[in-house]
């Protein structure tokens, strides 16, 4: 029975906290989560039908609906993995009450059987403990590696969202930069003409009378 608790617990290591803290318990009302992830559920599709009528009334709609996808997608998800750990605590609790009236009805049947018939039983329950083992210790590796590629692939999701984001803000503000580009062509050759006016001006302006030559010195007096 210990290697059974052992594979237990090393299932529940992959399981939502409070799974984790109500299964060991030994207390968890499973039908009040389920409800609870029920209700959480129409909460998520609720939320999704209203975010995508937002989306239309936004510029970029595409952008807006996809990201709204990506968010109901993983809540979703998150959703199904909390079920799949309460149908887990299920199965492990039967399968542990199931090998504990093996191992009563083992200890019953060996205190009748001759010795060689007790060490047979002992080494099937050695076994059916061994398997079961084995079978809660991969159903916890591939629930982990199944976590790992979600991580992943949320966090692809989210850049490429981030990307799109971005770029949709690209094409929103091009058209103010255009403007903004135009406008300075526009003063610039205001400019430019202007600045030629003045110089036209300039050399069109009649010039003033020369002035008058200064006067001659005076000679040396005559005696």
């Amino acid at each position: 029975m210990k290697k059974i608790v052992l594979a237990l617990f090393m299932a529940l290591a992959s399981l939502p906290l409070w799974a984790q803290s109500n299964a060991t318990a030994g207390n968890a009302d499973l039908d009040a989560e389920k409800r609870r992830l029920s209700a959480e559920r129409e909460a998520i599709e609720k939320r999704y039908v209203e975010e995508r009528a937002a989306c239309y009334k936004k510029f970029a709609v595409e952008d807006c609906l996809r990201e709204s996808r990506t968010r109901r997608r993983a809540e979703t998800d998150n959703i199904k993995r909390q079920e799949t750990a309460i149908n887990d605590i299920q199965r492990q609790r039967s399968g542990a009450a199931e090998l504990r009236k093996l191992d009563e009805k083992a200890g019953t049947q060996r205190s009748v059987d001759t010795p060689e018939k007790q060490q047979q039983s002992i080494q099937n329950q050695k076994d059916r403990e061994q398997r079961a083992a084995d079978h809660a210790a991969s159903r916890a590796s591939t629930a982990a590696e199944a976590a790992e590629r979600e991580r992943q692939f949320q966090s692809k999701q989210q850049s490429h969202a981030d990307e799109q984001a971005k770029a949709a803000q690209r094409r929103a503000d091009a058209p103010e930069a255009v403007r903004r580009f135009e406008e300075k062509q526009r003063r610039a050759a205001e400019h430019r003409a202007d600045r030629e006016r003045r110089n036209a001006q300039q050399r069109d302006k009649p010039r003033g009378a020369p002035l008058p030559p200064p006067p001659s010195e005076p000679g040396p007096a005559k005696p």
